[in-house]
């Protein structure tokens, strides 16, 4: 694929990376995954494509058209395709939006996790704020998750439930399972006996936060999970601010300084979280639609796989230099 064939290029980009913050082991590396979508030639209707009142094909809900056109997260040629992509970039782990049982995501996760496996990727579940999300549901959740090999939960919106709720899930929690708080406070983090913090938010708590967060966070034996991306813009969903892509410089200046924070894992956002516009995915150019054409200097074809090959560069960059705090 054309896009294997950027890493070397950018990596004379011009960005340096900083001091090791420690001689340890690598952060390891965890990308946002998003199995929502839907059309209907795959499963009889469009789903989030056409959020906020848009009509696809045409006229999608993201300010970016994906490169292969809007697809179904049922297909297994998309899932492979992804999952391929993915593995390619050197990321670790797929962090899977679940939305309880039941649910579109749900449904697909299974199929997700095989071709997750396939491509020699771990699976971590993102469990987003689903309606009666509770201290009971989700201790149901985590034996679910764990009966199917999941060792990872990252916890969207963990400020719904109380640090005492928190404990007590975590005391039913299986054993050698990881939790993980989507928040910037340690302190409840800590308090609730999660296992580590990601921020996702990397509007709200950029690059300037990160090594004051896995400072906070290591003090109390936390692990950190700082959260990268390229850039963010969800005007077609409804969602504000915008956060440029800079061409590319954005998403440099949140790698390097997560690198500097010796984190335990960073994690991204995100592959295809089209709506909010943080996707690494390939985008094609469209009329009506952004791209990523000048990044890192590439236009064409070679700016749609940009993203994922500045993130393979990045990987492997973070690996070389051995960042993580002990």
């Amino acid at each position: 694929m054309l896009w294997r064939l950027l890493v070397v290029g950018l990596a004379s980009a011009g960005v340096a990376l900083p001091a090791a913050a420690s001689a340890s082991t690598p952060p390891s590396i965890a990308i946002f995954y998003y199995p929502w979508y839907s059309t209907p030639k795959v499963d009889g209707v469009w789903e989030h494509w056409d959020q906020n009142g848009h009509r696809p094909p045409r006229s999608l809900y993201s300010r970016f058209y994906p490169a292969d056109g809007p697809y179904s997260s049922s297909d297994p040629a998309v899932l492979a395709r992804q999952m391929s992509e993915i593995s390619d970039a050197g990321i670790d782990e797929v962090i899977v939006s679940w939305w309880g049982r039941g649910s579109w995501e749900d449904i697909r996760l299974p199929s997700v996790m095989a071709s997750a496996r396939r491509h020699h990727l771990t699976v971590a579940l993102h469990l987003e704020p689903y309606d009666g999300r509770s201290a009971s549901t989700v201790a149901g959740d985590l034996a679910y998750a764990a009966s199917l090999g999941i060792r990872d939960v990252y916890v969207y919106q963990p400020d719904d439930l109380s640090i005492s709720d928190w404990a007590s899930v975590r005391a039913q929690a299986p054993p050698g399972m990881r939790l993980f708080a989507g928040t910037h406070l340690i302190g409840f983090a800590a308090a609730a006996h999660f296992d580590g913090f990601y921020t996702y938010d990397f509007v709200s708590f950029g690059a300037d936060k990160f090594a004051r967060l896995c400072q906070e966070a290591h003090a109390v034996h936390l692990l950190c999970a700082p959260s990268v991306g390229p850039g963010f813009d969800g005007r077609r969903a409804g969602e504000q601010p915008v956060l440029r892509r800079k061409s590319g410089e954005t998403y440099d200046t949140l790698w390097t300084a997560a690198l500097t924070a010796a984190p335990d894992v960073i994690t991204i956002t995100s592959f295809n979280e089209w709506g909010e516009g943080t996707q690494i995915e390939p985008a094609g150019p469209h009329s009506g639609y952004g791209s990523y054409d000048g990044a890192w200097g590439l236009t064409g074809t070679a700016a749609e796989y940009a993203y994922l090959a500045r993130t393979a560069y990045w990987t492997a960059r973070a690996r070389s230099a051995g960042v993580r705090a002990p």
